[in-house]
């Protein structure tokens, strides 16, 4: 059973203003639809000194270790960091840039609604 759409059903039909912010609602939700895969966090990419003291890493930092690519994120209040094949981080990339796109689509939603809600309330 579908859910029936309370902010259409509630704005009156004589309000250009809630019929734009409808129009923009609407449009946004189908931008969230287009979302792929996504996860938060951050890929990184390091270059490491291994600690060896006869090592050049540790006196040049152009000639360190690397890279190496990390994701890291936050669980818990604490950060976690996993290691990525090189094959693996145009895939983590494209998915941290869809938890972007995700927050400010929800951003966008959340502001629009608050204005509908209190254009709703004054009518």
């Amino acid at each position: 059973m579908r859910r029936q759409d309370k902010s259409s059903a509630a704005a009156p039909a004589r309000d250009p203003v809630l019929q734009r912010y409808e129009a923009q609602f609407q449009a946004l939700r189908a931008q969230l639809a287009e979302l792929g895969f996504f996860c938060k966090g951050t890929v990184l990419e390091r270059r490491m000194t291994c600690g060896k003291p006869t090592c050049a890493c540790g006196t040049d930092p152009a000639r360190r270790h690397g890279p190496y690519f990390e994701w890291t994120y936050k669980e818990a209040a604490k950060t976690v960091n996993v290691r990525l094949t090189p094959e693996a981080v145009a895939v983590y990339r494209a998915g941290t840039a869809e938890w972007r796109r995700l927050r400010r689509l929800l951003t966008r939603l959340e502001s629009l609604s608050r204005r509908a809600i209190s254009r709703q309330a004054r009518a």
